[in-house]
């Protein structure tokens, strides 16, 4: 079974199997959820968060379909979720959480429901 992106055994809890996974990872807990933005941008394949504590993390825009597909202008109109545990981009209906992206998520959207979006986009 596939949980989260991590191959998890019969049987296998898959919450205990993805923090085996980030602790392999050399991650802790409170490195994931007390992390917080205070910078973002975009490049023409990246997405760059800076965080408080200093650390900058860079994931692929890949790992975002909707940011990829967003224009310049989309992709630079964003506000902070809380107090940067997130980022919203309205104009492209799309929160990342910075949670997620420590922990090595990409993006959840099912290809279904990014193909309606893309869809309703071209429609106006």
């Amino acid at each position: 079974m596939i949980a989260g992106g991590v191959l998890v055994a019969a049987g296998e809890d898959p919450d205990t199997a993805f923090e085996t996974i980030e602790q392999s990872r050399g991650l802790q807990q409170s490195d994931v959820s007390e992390a917080r933005a205070q910078r973002v941008s975009v490049t023409g394949d990246t997405f760059i968060i800076d965080l408080v504590d200093g650390r900058t993390v860079s994931v692929p825009l890949a790992w975002y379909p909707r940011l990829m597909h967003g224009n310049a202008a989309e992709r630079a109109h964003w506000r902070f979720i809380g107090e940067g545990e997130g980022i919203h981009r309205p104009d492209l209906d799309e929160d990342v959480g910075i949670e997620g992206i420590l922990a090595g998520r990409p993006s959840g959207e099912t290809q279904a429901r990014l193909q309606r979006w893309l869809d309703e986009r071209k429609s106006g």
